[in-house]
């Protein structure tokens, strides 16, 4: 149950990673991607949960920019039904992050299965909890609840709640875009599980070579 728990709330903390940084429209506007302060603030506003308030730095803030960009294309394969893709970016997240799987102590006095990066860094700690996270969803069915929105002029994603089986938007907003009444469905809000974090810097691994999350800022 508490794995359950952990894996919801990285989900949720992800689809809030993409729809904060990545390009696109939403609820019927283009998306103004932001950039320096805007997108390290943009990172530290999506991942804020009562306990948990750290802010990456414009480094770390840019080099998470790629995993959450490829986090968009896993859920836009799952959106298609092509699991096999999904399955085959997420291991080649696995593998560029460097993710790895440990034991930690959390608050409850108990120790529970959680992954790491290389280090525990902001950036590389949330490249591989996004990963992992995508991973542990793939395996565990729960693929079918991650979308992307349905509503015209829309492609901010989402994640369905365990009984919500046909959601197909992203917020009320596009709900109400679409037609649907209010008592049909509601989105869920997992909470975010508590994350161990440290605040040093250093580069993702790649297998092929540099780290492939760039230094410089995105355009």
């Amino acid at each position: 149950m508490h794995v359950t728990h952990h894996v919801d709330g990285l989900i949720a903390a992800t689809v809030a990673l993409v729809n904060a940084v990545t390009p696109g429209e939403a609820h019927g506007q283009v998306v103004d991607v932001p950039h320096g302060v805007a997108l390290a603030d943009a990172i530290a506003d999506a991942v804020r949960h009562p306990g948990y308030a750290d802010r990456p730095s414009l480094r770390d803030a840019r080099r998470l920019v790629d995993m959450i960009v490829h986090a968009r294309h896993v859920v836009e394969a799952l959106d298609v039904g092509d699991l096999d893709y999904a399955a085959e970016l997420v291991n080649w997240m696995l593998t560029v992050t460097g993710t790895r799987p440990r034991l930690d102590r959390t608050g409850d006095g108990r120790h529970h299965l959680r992954f790491h990066g290389p280090d525990d860094t902001f950036a590389h700690g949330w490249a591989a909890w996004i990963s992992a996270g995508l991973a542990m969803a793939i395996d565990g069915d729960q693929g079918h609840r991650l979308g992307v929105c349905s509503a015209p002029d829309c492609d901010r994603i989402y994640v369905a709640g365990p009984a919500q089986t046909h959601q197909s938007w992203c917020s009320p907003t596009c709900r109400d875009r679409l037609g649907i009444p209010p008592s049909d469905q509601q989105i869920d809000s997992p909470h975010i599980p508590d994350l161990p974090v440290d605040h040093g810097s250093a580069d993702i691994p790649d297998p092929h070579g540099p780290s492939h999350i760039p230094d410089e800022e995105h355009p």
